[in-house]
């Protein structure tokens, strides 16, 4: 063995091709799977073996990996899967996570080709979002991070803001807004980053789930009277709970007009800007000053590949930039290349996710994504139209985009505890697996049409065995 280089290629590259069948052959077979089940507790046990102080042969542990692991996992890949909002993956994206280990490129900064790869790829969410050719941006863990970067971003971009940097946030009282429908990574942002999640105003939401906007322009009268600093406003495109879009483009007139910074959480509804038909929807987006989403979801990239975009140059990089002399640029050889990654957001170590996004994207095409998505959204409606069609079932929200929240009725005491029992009966059953959540007080069963995988009949037996496994829970009753 030449340093950790394995003394027989042959049998790892023997290895590494019986993985990539048996993935492909799972993922070619997803139907005729369950679409979750639980871990048993002696399969758990055996997970816990310790520290490894001894080797074990390669075979061995992805014997165990198709034992322990791969059975057990959360089943977003599944066409069944109609829970939260994570994506479902592609055979391509699963291929270059594979390319993109073997490089193993730290895109921190310096110069080399998936530094450029990056660079396109962001490119490329600048002219989906409608933003200018300089905007800059990088990709992230998803839109937790993409999210707090913007809200730093924003703090140091108000009238000597950079000063921040040094003398910290307690110097200056900044507030920002954004609806009561908003992401917790909103205020969680607020939190970590400083500002105090008391430095949030939470604005009220109407009927359709969307920021009231007079709401929000008497809340920065009141701040500015008190002697506040209003810094930033964020609008949402896709809430979490039902797919809600804010009134973008008001947003975007009311931060113009009162000189703050106008974010956008697009975690999986800023992809919609790919559909003709959906585009209008998001209208004002165009207009940020940043936007946050993830490839990860919609546009079905592998885990993890949240982006984050910001369209005044040199913004991000007065935010985040560093002068270290062992991070000195060069003008030639390896560290040249300026600006690095690193520049515009906390992390200096990088691993390429460029790669899965360049090659997903240039696999199926911006057209061909914005179909899959209208798609989603066109099952969604179906799913609707199903339930409101069913006296057993009440819809309890607008569908916007790809969300449907609607509940059973039953002739029960407790018809929260009943909805949120027959959703966990339906986890166990391995046929499909929304999540629930709270619309107008009511537990609901919120179904998430985002993997490319789902059909029209998906939706249909998941509906099915929903009623199925209440009528059970009734009979038993």
């Amino acid at each position: 063995m030449t340093g950790l280089d394995p003394d027989n290629w042959d049998a790892l590259r023997a290895l590494g091709h019986q993985m990539v069948d048996d993935m492909f052959n799972r993922l070619s077979t997803l139907r005729a799977r369950p679409v979750w089940q639980p871990m048993p507790t002696a399969l758990r046990e055996q997970l816990r073996t310790g520290l490894p102080h001894e080797p074990t042969p390669p075979q061995e542990l992805y014997a165990r990996f198709r034992e322990l692991v791969e059975p057990y996992s959360t089943g977003n890949i599944h066409p069944g899967f109609m829970g939260w909002v994570h994506g479902g993956g592609t055979a391509v994206g699963m291929l270059a996570e594979l390319l993109a280990g073997g490089l193993n490129a730290n895109c921190g900064g310096r110069d080399h080709a998936p530094i450029e790869v990056e660079r396109e790829v962001i490119r490329w969410a600048a002219e989906m979002c409608g933003f200018p050719a300089e905007t800059t941006g990088l990709l992230v863990t998803g839109s937790s991070m993409a999210n707090m970067i913007a809200v730093i971003t924003a703090s140091r971009a108000v009238p000597d803001g950079l000063a921040l940097r040094a003398q910290g946030v307690g110097t200056r009282p900044l507030v920002g807004y954004a609806a009561a429908t908003a992401h917790g990574c909103i205020s969680r942002a607020f939190d970590l980053t400083g500002l105090g999640t008391d430095s949030l105003r939470v604005i009220g939401i109407d009927a359709d789930n969307r920021m009231i906007l007079p709401e929000l322009e008497q809340a920065i009268a009141r701040d500015r009277a008190a002697g506040l600093e209003p810094f930033m406003v964020i609008g949402t495109a896709g809430t979490v709970d039902t797919g809600a879009i804010d009134d973008l483009d008001g947003l975007a007139d009311i931060a113009a007009r009162e000189n703050i910074w106008f974010h956008v959480d697009g975690a999986f509804g800023a992809l919609a800007m790919l559909s003709d038909t959906l585009r209008p929807m998001l209208r004002g987006l165009e207009r940020a000053d940043s936007v946050a989403f993830d490839f990860h979801k919609w546009a079905q990239v592998q885990y993890d590949a949240g982006c984050i975009l910001v369209r005044r140059p040199g913004a991000q990089a007065a935010a985040f930039a560093q002068s270290r002399a062992y991070l000195a640029r060069e003008d030639r050889g390896l560290a040249t290349n300026a600006p690095w990654y690193c520049d515009l957001g906390p992390d200096l170590s990088r691993g390429f996710r460029a790669l899965k996004v360049w090659m997903t994207l240039g696999t199926y095409g911006a057209d061909g994504m914005g179909d899959m998505i209208a798609n989603c959204c066109a099952i969604a409606r179906h799913l609707a139209r199903m339930v409101e069609a069913n006296p057993r079932l009440e819809l309890l929200a607008p569908v916007t985009l790809n969300i449907v929240c609607f509940r059973i009725i039953a002739p029960v005491a407790d018809l929260d505890h009943f909805n949120g029992e027959v959703v966990k009966d339906l986890h166990e059953s391995g046929i499909a697996a929304p999540s629930t959540t709270i619309i107008n007080g009511h537990k609901a069963v919120r179904a998430a049409i985002v993997n490319h995988r789902t059909t029209t009949a998906d939706v249909d037996r998941m509906l099915d065995a929903l009623l199925e496994l209440a009528d059970r829970r009734l009979v038993a009753a």
